[in-house]
């Protein structure tokens, strides 16, 4: 049973005294006024009401002796009615050490229905029995459950922290234009037409990138931000098409600068939210090396079952998969050659899936007498030399992919995420951060047949990697570093070009005619032709920090109103087709699409 949490104030108003989860043993003999929702009403001759707000929980107590219109009141009341009770605190004879308030209860001499409720379509409990798209629907009553009521609670204090760390450290909070130029940043931007210029068109920031750097040019030195961005791309469980992201940069820093201050930031907000507390740097890891032995650039090292490549064993032995293959790599699983053949299949079906995304499943059960899926092609020495690559014990199990590189590579890296899980090796209690540095600077699309920059386009090419860009761009890398949390990344910047001639040839690499560079990002050259400083920064993204310090799976938990897959707002019921008068006004015209077959 937990103390009452002090407050350097009182939560009474005119219309209560005390919260719901505020009375203890102390408290009784008062009179006490309390409001709240009716979580349940159980009518055994006396009757008992679960009174509840956002703190907690009350029984209310109607004896079956009570004035007959007391207990007519009570027993008229129903699920989720708004009320309020004034009483007396009394000793509960059967007390609950599982309530806050569980030594209480509170006996009514005034019971006033506030608000009564519809029946709601889902219970009000931890352990709903509403689908997702039901509570979403009816999110007002999702919110009241206690799961979803800590999650916003948490972001709010996440929040909070951000702001006095980022402050006590003389950043500055700055607001930054929501309705701004439409400039390509990776993802599809939204656009709002402009009814004052007919033909144009606002977009809503995907980062507020360019506003931050002006800012340094405009002498802040240090900017911070919790900014809503928005992003029209497919959905899943951790993306949402607004999101929120904490957004610093800062001025006359290297790398090494920003590394510091916004370790600091991450060992601040683990301690004042999770209790935990890193006395050692955080570990670091280029890109390169993330790739190589995790097959991601966003390493969960919570786990080791490091990637090993298996080029020179496996060649040559006659087996064309791996013969004809760029890359032959695997992962050694602790424990699981103990699994069936039922399992097997079901694993080497999840590879050919997309969400691992490879063509097929080798495996080798390690031991004294070795055996695999391949044994026709592999010796016993064969496979006990491949087992000895992986320090492999005996019952453990080898899971090898083959194929091109990079296709390989990247599978196999959510292949070992999933065995992790599988294995119970992620465990969401422990948080494991690290950097990864050293990114490529580009990204070759071969469906456009150019290079795009794998950060943005403002990202600073590492001085000594300029002239690559020249004869090998692929191989030039960025001074771009991320912050990747238990295998999520939840942080990423870089080092920015503040010279204008340097970021008019990063233009020209990324295939930007001085023309469309000037139309896009003139306003920022103009600008740095003022003085620009050196200058750095990072983003996290608030509602994915939330999640890892929630230990979920999705953003939506912290989201106070989320969209659905398809994103929907099903409470507001938006998108939503608008007048025709909107239309007229804005000079737009509606084109319905036919549906195929007509």
């Amino acid at each position: 049973m937990e103390p009452v949490a002090e407050v350097p104030y009182s939560r009474a108003t005119t219309r209560r005294t005390h919260t719901c989860g505020e009375l203890r043993q102390s408290d009784v003999g008062k009179e006490v006024t309390l409001c709240g929702w009716v979580q349940v009403v159980r009518d055994k001759q006396s009757v008992f009401i679960s009174l509840r707000d956002r703190y907690g929980i009350t029984q209310i107590f109607v004896d079956c002796a009570a004035e007959e219109e007391i207990l007519k009141q009570a027993r008229s009341l129903g699920r989720e009615f708004v009320i309020s009770v004034t009483g007396k605190v009394i000793e509960r004879a059967a007390k609950n050490p599982n309530m806050d308030t569980g030594d209480i209860e509170v006996v009514p001499s005034k019971i006033e229905t506030l608000s009564p409720s519809l029946t709601p379509p889902f219970k009000i409990e931890d352990k709903t029995d509403g689908l997702e798209e039901l509570r979403m629907k009816h999110r007002y009553l999702d919110i009241r459950r206690n799961p979803v009521r800590d999650s916003l609670l948490l972001r709010h204090k996440v929040a909070q922290a951000v702001r006095k760390y980022l402050s006590d450290r003389d950043f500055v909070e700055v607001e930054t234009p929501v309705l701004i130029k439409s400039t390509p940043e990776g993802a599809r931007d939204f656009i709002v037409p402009s009814r004052m210029n007919p033909g144009t068109f606002y977009a809503l920031p995907q980062s507020p990138q360019t506003f931050k750097q002006i800012l340094m040019v405009a002498g802040i030195d240090r900017y911070f931000q919790i900014a809503k961005c928005f992003r029209d791309e497919e959905l899943r469980a951790d993306r949402q098409p607004e999101f929120t992201q904490i957004d610093c940069e800062m001025s006359f820093v290297t790398q090494e600068d920003i590394l510091n201050m916004f370790e600091g930031f991450m060992k601040s907000i683990l301690k004042e939210i999770k209790g935990i507390e890193f006395a050692e740097d955080f570990p670091r890891m280029t890109y390169a090396d993330a790739m190589k032995y995790y097959g991601i650039d966003k390493p969960d090292i919570r786990f080791d079952m490091k990637l090993v490549e298996l080029n020179e064993l496996a060649k040559g032995k006659g087996f064309g998969v791996f013969d004809n293959a760029e890359l032959i790599v695997g992962i050694c699983a602790p424990g699981m050659g103990s699994i069936n053949k039922s399992e097997i299949t079901k694993l080497t079906t999840l590879c050919k899936s997309s969400e691992i995304g490879t063509t097929g499943l080798i495996w080798i059960k390690a031991g004294p007498e070795p055996t695999s899926s391949v044994d026709k092609f592999y010796t016993k020495d064969d496979l006990t030399k491949i087992c000895e690559a992986f320090n492999a014990n005996a019952g453990d199990m080898i899971f090898i992919f083959s194929g091109k590189h990079e296709e390989t590579q990247t599978a196999m890296g959510r292949f070992r995420n999933h065995i992790g899980s599988r294995l119970n090796l992620r465990d969401p209690a422990v948080f494991k951060p690290l950097w990864v540095v050293d990114f490529p600077l580009l990204e070759w699309l071969p469906e456009e047949n150019r290079w795009q920059a794998m950060h943005h386009p403002f990202t600073s090419p590492m001085p000594e990697d300029i002239p690559l860009l020249d004869t090998e761009p692929g191989k030039a890398r960025a001074v771009a570093y991320d912050l990747v949390l238990n295998g999520v990344e939840v942080g990423g910047g870089s080092i920015r070009i503040h010279q204008k001639e340097v970021q008019q040839m990063m233009f020209k690499h990324l295939g930007f005619t001085p023309e469309s560079a000037e139309e896009q990002f003139g306003f920022l050259m103009k600008a740095f032709e003022y003085g620009a400083p050196p200058h750095g920064g990072i983003a996290f993204g608030l509602d994915r920090l939330c999640t890892l310090l929630g230990g979920v799976e999705s953003i939506r938990n912290f989201i106070a109103f989320p969209k659905n897959n398809q994103g929907r707002d099903t409470m507001i019921d938006a998108p939503s087709t608008v007048s025709q008068a909107q239309l007229t006004e804005l000079n737009i015209d509606v084109v319905k699409k036919e549906k195929a077959g007509q």
